[in-house]
């Protein structure tokens, strides 16, 4: 499996002026799939950042969804960033042109046609809302910032290109330490890590109540076949600790 990764763009983000809704819903509906994303990036409009992050994840054949700046403003630069990333011109699309002119009539030129130029070899992703196309290439899906737009668009995307991709939901068991430090508990995570590759540790500290109670989850998560045998060992480890613990619903073996 290839990994899956989000990229949100624009400076409105990294100041505030704009807060993000995109990472919640790429999360949920690749979840809804049984995917999950394996990194996210936050990008301002910085043409040779985005063209380098590019760069890369183009050349490990990753697949990305990335939202923002493929308008024709000067502060856009995720179209020219894609084709810089990739070695090929924009060129105009003859489709997304049509698009446009059916939309906006005399008045797509000479501007508005300026956001049907895409990197060579580029397909497109019908915008419901305004006929507007985004595009997609190299298992890259630019769509726009907007998200009435983008969401729907993802949709398409994940319905047209990926209708078989599917991973095993990845399994979760934790249990609650309370009055323990994470140093405390230090040498068991590192043993766990060490025995059991295959499942991924997590440990959130947190205080409780006017005292600050300290309070640790403290799990693994991953393909059944990796968590079942790593969380045994880490809670016999709890256990062998002597600190108060719970088993939350749900978490259970």
């Amino acid at each position: 499996m290839r990994s899956i990764g989000a990229f949100v763009i624009g400076d409105e983000i990294l100041t505030g002026k704009r807060a993000d809704k995109h990472l919640p819903q790429v999360i949920a509906t690749l979840g809804a799939r049984g995917l999950a994303l394996d990194y996210a990036h936050y990008v301002g409009d910085d043409r040779a950042r985005l063209t380098a992050l590019l760069r890369d994840t183009f050349a490990r054949g990753d697949i990305v969804f990335s939202f923002g700046g493929i308008g024709a403003t000067p502060d856009d630069h995720t179209r020219q960033a894609a084709a810089g990333a990739l070695g090929v011109p924009l060129v105009p699309h003859p489709e997304a042109i049509a698009g446009i002119v059916a939309r906006f009539g005399a008045q797509a030129y000479p501007h508005r046609v300026l956001m049907a130029e895409f990197p060579d070899g580029a397909t497109l992703i019908p915008n419901p809302v305004n006929n507007v196309a985004a595009f997609s290439i190299r298992d890259h899906h630019f769509m726009p910032g907007f998200p009435q737009m983008a969401w729907p668009m993802m949709d398409w995307v994940l319905a047209t290109h990926y209708p078989q991709l599917r991973r095993e939901p990845p399994l979760e068991r934790m249990v609650v330490v309370w009055d323990a430090g994470e140093s405390q508990l230090l040498p068991l995570m590192s043993e766990n890590v060490a025995r059991f590759p295959g499942a991924k540790l997590f440990s959130l500290p947190s205080f409780v109540g006017d005292g600050g109670r300290r309070r640790l989850e403290l799990g693994v998560r991953g393909a059944a076949a990796d968590v079942v045998p790593a969380f045994a060992h880490l809670l016999a480890g709890v256990e062998a600790s002597g600190f108060p613990f719970e088993v939350p619903p749900g978490k259970a073996p």
